[in-house]
């Protein structure tokens, strides 16, 4: 069943010096429980796409359904992992985690409290609540961002470059962190990433955008199986599907016409 359904959502800015295609129309359908990775050369419209989906920004057409209502602006049952941890400085890690229940319901109650605390235990946080921001690592504020956005019990997971900033080794146990998680929660989960490895590892289906203008050229499936582990990344399967995702990004010269068609799963013009 899709949980998330888009059709022909294309964005154009003309608030610059000169208008400046973003997104052609793309259509796409995500289902209940999987994860998808949107992979793309830089400026392709990746985030632009995320904006769209969690309702910051308005597309100039197309329409968009979320669990089977039109969707156009933000739900709480949609959360939003961005690639800055924007925590407060001022907050403990407790607090920045129950900060949109404050926001939303104006109080903290002794459930939502447990719940929060629940979060960090499951993040490997628990002698960290009364830390402060500053005193963790990036990977550590990025798991706190993570709790803080699971607080509300989304039901898709937008994830624009969480672990970007983060060193390989960080990244690789966030990574499984993250796989762990939608494992438990089942939440569906639709991530941008520019790492192809980390698309690969994570993901039921992989997006690829082409250049600027954006448009959606293919699905690529990831057939291999859960749970997923990093030895995977050392198999020849791995390694075949991140090199498939690699020639329709273009980073390998000899993928033609006749390859495309026996490579990719769908194709989407």
């Amino acid at each position: 069943m899709a949980v998330f359904v888009a059709e022909q959502i294309s964005k154009r800015f003309v608030d610059g010096p000169r208008p400046l295609q973003a997104l052609l129309p793309v259509s796409f359908e995500v289902e209940a429980g999987e994860i998808v990775c949107l992979v793309g050369p830089s400026g392709s419209g990746k985030s632009t796409l995320l904006r769209i989906m969690g309702g910051l920004i308005e597309p100039d057409s197309g329409a968009m359904w979320f669990e089977g209502e039109p969707h156009r602006a933000p739900n709480t049952a949609i959360g939003f992992v961005f690639q800055k941890t924007n925590l407060m400085p001022w907050r403990t890690v407790l607090q920045n985690v129950l900060l949109p229940i404050e926001i939303q319901h104006k109080k903290v109650t002794d459930a939502d409290r447990a719940h929060a605390e629940a979060l960090l235990a499951t993040m490997g946080l628990k002698e960290f609540e009364h830390a402060y921001p500053r005193q963790l690592s990036g990977g550590m504020n990025q798991r706190v961002v993570l709790a803080r956005t699971l607080m509300q019990r989304p039901r898709l997971l937008l994830m624009d470059e969480p672990f970007g900033q983060l060193d390989a080794l960080t990244r690789e146990r966030l990574n499984l962190e993250l796989l762990r998680l939608q494992a438990a929660q089942k939440i569906t989960i639709f991530m941008v990433t520019h790492s192809i490895p980390e698309a690969v590892l994570l993901a039921d289906r992989i997006f690829v955008l082409s250049e600027r203008p954006g448009r959606l050229i293919a699905q690529v499936a990831v057939s291999l199986p859960r749970p997923r582990t990093l030895a995977m990344m050392s198999t020849p399967a791995f390694g075949e599907i991140a090199m498939q995702v690699r020639r329709w990004i273009g980073e390998t010269p000899d993928f033609d016409e006749a390859t495309q068609s026996s490579r990719a799963v769908e194709t989407l013009d």
